[in-house]
């Protein structure tokens, strides 16, 4: 028999009742019934119920193991009694009754219990990884994450794309976040980096004539944390191809992120069909360029019921250049009630509040003050017909535009009884991303939301570039090495309305790809960041390997990466990005159980050249 086990802790069934069998594992908790103990043993593939009783020769040492135990055990497998059957178990039908143990590993007290669904605070978990990935919810999370990057392979090759990896060590080249700086200790004074990307690399790989690349690639950022981003690496599908256009890139990629979601979505409907939605839509209809679609809610500009309207505040706004209104439809939202509690988010939100109108059958209050009579006089001429009920809008903003207004704004946005609307003015940058998350909370308070659904679209024509609206100085809002649409000939009028061939996949409120059509052209290349305010020394000096390469024949080429983390934190039903990694940093960008970032000895610095310069606290 094997020095460990004759079968994992998930195969044993009624038909290997009688057999001997040698089981290794975890003690996953441990029952007395009066004398007679019941252990569930687990490993990595499932559980078995042991028993023990006074008639076994090891009952005395069995009596002594305690929860995570590590434990080898021999026995006769048993089945049990039809009453004491457990279905949930792939082993229920059976129990092993112990003959021998022997202890592989004693566990002190433990810092947090692997059995149950106990909450920890999140120190805790990290500082004990190991412990916290024995529980069953984070081994489910580990399996998933691996089986959907075998899927991804396999979905990659199947698609006539070979894996090529990148350096893990190479120069810094600024992509949008800072770098990780490896110094030196051959060539003292000087520093690698880490990749915040295989970006150059994958399109040099286009260059050297290799027509399909992919790779699972680890990438660096030094970036500040937030739930769905890890403040140190992650890993993504990174992905290019040569001779293509940007619906090329759409039609190969889409059918690999939707397989996956398929396969490892629960059941959950996954959309075949992606809408392309430009990016200026998408900051006005969403507030976001990652919009969820399951959200029904599109915002619209309603400008003109404000303009010249009793209602002071956005009138007189509406008098400065570049403002606008916006209104939130807020379908079955009509009550004083939700909205004033949206009027209390906006507040949270740093804003004065939101403007807002709801729209409800006609009371006799309202009559009785429109008639200037009782109100149970306005009652009774409701109730003849006298009066005719219906609809009537309330709110302070129905007050003041009056009545013309407001069913104007109620017909633009296809509203009625029981429905409300909210409004917010001013520049759109200013209020755009607070829109948005007003958007999200009114569509998740008022339940239209469909929970059960992967929702895709591709955001699309992202602006090259953007004005700083102090300086005027103009420079790259987005990738810079993105082609822009209309070539050099675009880039000879004004900046701000170059579009580039650059794209994003965004699904139930999460970025899971980036990409774009790249720029392959030197000349275009030192004309896009001379708009930008780089010379062709810097240019040079920043990307010289792709600069030079573009000289010698480079292909027309695109691609995009999909973060993994995020793919597995949508499957796996999370909404923080740690519950998907193995070994995250914290929100500091901590390892706790491995103490880092640590303080060098020395040795090491005085090997490298380097001294710590003390920060003033």
């Amino acid at each position: 028999m094997h020095a460990y086990r004759s079968n994992t802790c998930a195969e044993l069934t009624a038909a290997d009742t009688g057999t001997t069998v040698r089981l290794s594992g975890w003690v996953h908790r441990v029952r007395d019934h009066g004398g007679v103990l019941f252990i569930d043993l687990r490993d990595h593939y499932g559980v078995t119920q042991l028993i023990c009783d006074p008639d076994s020769p090891v009952f005395a040492e069995v009596e002594k193991v305690r929860s995570e135990w590590c434990i080898r055990i021999d026995g006769e497998v048993k089945a049990r009694d039809e009453s004491l059957i457990n279905p949930k178990l792939p082993t229920g039908e059976i129990e092993v009754f112990v003959r021998d143990i022997e202890v592989l590993g004693e566990a002190q007290e433990l810092p947090l219990i692997v059995f149950g669904d106990q909450e920890y605070p999140e120190e805790t978990r990290l500082r004990y990884r190991y412990l916290d990935l024995r529980r069953e919810a984070m081994q489910d999370n580990m399996k998933l994450r691996s089986d959907v990057v075998t899927s991804i392979r396999k979905r990659m090759w199947d698609q006539d794309f070979r894996e090529y990896q990148t350096p893990i060590i190479t120069a810094s080249s600024p992509e949008g976040a800072r770098d990780f700086l490896v110094p030196s200790r051959q060539h003292p004074g000087k520093f690698y980096a880490l990749p915040q990307a295989p970006q150059q690399f994958k399109q040099l790989i286009m260059v050297s004539g290799f027509d399909k690349y992919f790779q699972i690639a680890p990438c660096f950022r030094d970036e500040d944390p937030r739930a769905d981003r890890s403040p140190t690496d992650f890993y993504q599908l990174d992905m290019e191809m040569s001779f293509v256009s940007q619906q090329d890139v759409f039609d190969t990629i889409q059918p690999v992120i939707a397989g996956v979601f398929e396969e490892f979505g629960g059941g959950r409907k996954v959309d075949q069909t992606w809408e392309q939605i430009s990016y200026k839509d998408a900051a006005l209809w969403y507030g976001t360029d990652k919009p969820d679609l399951r959200n029904p809610i599109k915002m619209q500009v309603v400008s003109d019921h404000f303009a010249g309207s009793g209602f002071a505040i956005f009138a007189k706004l509406l008098e400065q250049d570049g403002t606008e209104i916006r209104a939130i439809p807020a379908p079955t939202g009509g009550s004083r009630k939700f909205c004033d509690r949206m009027n209390a988010f906006a507040q949270k939100e740093g804003l004065p509040g939101m403007g807002y109108i709801f729209w409800r059958e006609k009371t006799a209050d309202s009559v009785a003050q429109e008639l200037g009579i009782k109100v149970k006089e306005a009652q009774a001429k409701l109730k003849s017909g006298e009066v005719e009920g219906g609809m009537e809008a309330a709110g302070p903003l129905a007050k003041n535009i009056g009545p013309e207004r407001t069913e104007a704004i109620r017909q633009q946005l296809g509203l009625g009884i029981g429905d409300a609307a909210f409004f917010l003015g001013g520049k759109p940058k200013a209020f755009e991303a607070v829109a948005g998350r007003a958007r999200a909370a009114i569509g998740e308070e008022l339940g239209l939301v469909d929970k059960n659904r992967f929702a895709f679209a591709w955001i699309v024509d992202f602006p090259i570039y953007e004005q700083d609206e102090e300086t005027g100085a103009i420079d790259f809002e987005h990738n810079p090495f993105s082609m822009p649409q209309g070539g050099m000939e675009a880039l000879n009028g004004n900046p701000l309305d170059v579009l580039g061939y650059q794209y994003d996949l965004a699904c139930n409120g999460y970025e899971l790809v980036s990409g774009a059509i790249r720029n392959h052209k030197p000349e275009i290349m030192l004309k896009a960041f001379e708009l930008a305010g780089y010379g062709e020394d810097e240019v040079k000096n920043r990307f010289g390997a792709l600069f030079n390469a573009f000289h010698y024949g480079a292909p027309p080429h695109g691609g995009c990466a999909a973060g993994i983390d995020r793919i597995v934190m949508l499957l796996a039903d999370q909404h923080n990005i740690r519950e998907v990694i193995m070994f995250p940093m914290n929100q500091r960008a901590e390892d706790l159980m491995m103490s880092a970032p640590s303080d060098p000895s020395s040795d090491q610095m005085m090997e490298l050249g380097l001294r710590v310069i003390p920060q003033d606290q």
